[in-house]
């Protein structure tokens, strides 16, 4: 199967992601079919995406009429038959627990289509693992988003020791074309590619803290208004390459090792803080205080603003 025929998507899961994933293929035109245990789970799915398209009409993002479209296509069920029968690709979106992904898979084996392919949002569990079970685990891979993943375009594939070639070329085709940015890992690895690199920066935002360099709301403040800033346009490769003459080259050969001074003093533990919450959340108490009221001052309006900014990103980097 090609990825341009796939036509027919489940997303097997109505939480958080599971119901982000449901808009992001009805938006690009695909039949969605949106699976979850019980019609309370899936009220509350039904609610989450209303929510989510009217911050992209509110945005300008989607025109109005469009969300009517959009809702439209997502069929929810509580029957994993009818989710899955007709489904060409599978998105599944289970609570993060071995037992459960793999009842899952088992319980959508009995239904889908033999050529159906099968990706799992998992975002720590090995698909390797996942597939241990399966009667195709060679059409299965891992496919992790980052959260929201209608609007982060971030897909991270995992090609499991019996993830066959051909499932891994038109998995990652098939996110390439309804605008997602797919990256393979070709061998796997706990927390992916952008977890570590998220988590080696914030052991490094603990340490800063906890030593007494600068306080929670200032370190936030260094990243927010300094690297990632930048790391909004492009990667760290690419800022090497544009600030020396000489390219990414140019740019080592002018460092050299200078570095090192600050690698030598840099935090090196492999175990987190205990005591980093009570360290950290006054400081975001305090940070969240301070913010400008168009930013907002609780959780609710923070995230309003956080999807805001991400869809103005998004038109910027032409994806919406």
């Amino acid at each position: 199967m090609k990825a341009s025929e796939i036509r027919n998507v489940a997303c097997v899961g109505g939480g958080v992601i599971g119901s982000s994933w449901a808009i992001q293929y009805a938006m690009k035109g695909l039949n969605v079919t949106l699976y979850d245990i019980n019609d309370e789970q899936l009220a509350k799915s039904h609610a989450q995406m209303v929510k989510s398209l009217d911050a992209l009409v509110g945005h300008e993002a989607i025109a109005a009429e469009q969300k009517a479209e959009i809702v439209a296509r997502v069929h929810p069920t509580t029957s994993m038959e009818e989710a899955v029968k007709n489904a060409q690709f599978i998105q599944e979106s289970g609570p993060e627990r071995l037992e459960i992904k793999q009842s899952i898979l088992a319980q959508v084996e009995q239904f889908a289509s033999a050529d159906a392919l099968y990706a799992s949002s998992t975002s720590g569990l090995l698909i390797t693992k996942i597939v241990e079970n399966a009667a195709h685990p060679e059409r299965c891979v891992g496919a992790h988003p980052y959260n929201p993943p209608h609007l982060i375009p971030l897909v991270e594939i995992t090609q499991g020791e019996k993830s066959s070639d051909e499932t891994v070329r038109t998995v990652y085709d098939f996110y390439q074309s309804i605008g997602k940015e797919a990256v393979l890992l070709r061998r796997e690895c706990p927390g992916f590619i952008a977890n570590r690199l998220q988590l080696a920066l914030y052991r490094e935002v603990q340490d800063l803290v906890v030593r007494g360099v600068c306080s929670v709301e200032d370190v936030d403040k260094a990243l927010v208004y300094g690297p990632g800033i930048r790391w909004a346009i492009f990667g760290h490769n690419m800022i090497m390459q544009m600030g020396n003459p000489g390219g990414l080259t140019g740019m080592v050969k002018m460092l050299g090792n200078s570095g090192d001074v600050w690698l030598a003093d840099m935090a090196s533990w492999t175990h987190q803080p205990d005591n980093w919450s009570e360290i950290a959340q006054p400081g975001v108490d305090e940070e969240m205080a301070h913010f400008p009221d168009y930013v907002g001052h609780t959780n609710e309006e923070c995230i309003a603003y956080r999807d805001k900014m991400l869809i103005e990103i998004l038109k910027l980097h032409k994806k919406l």
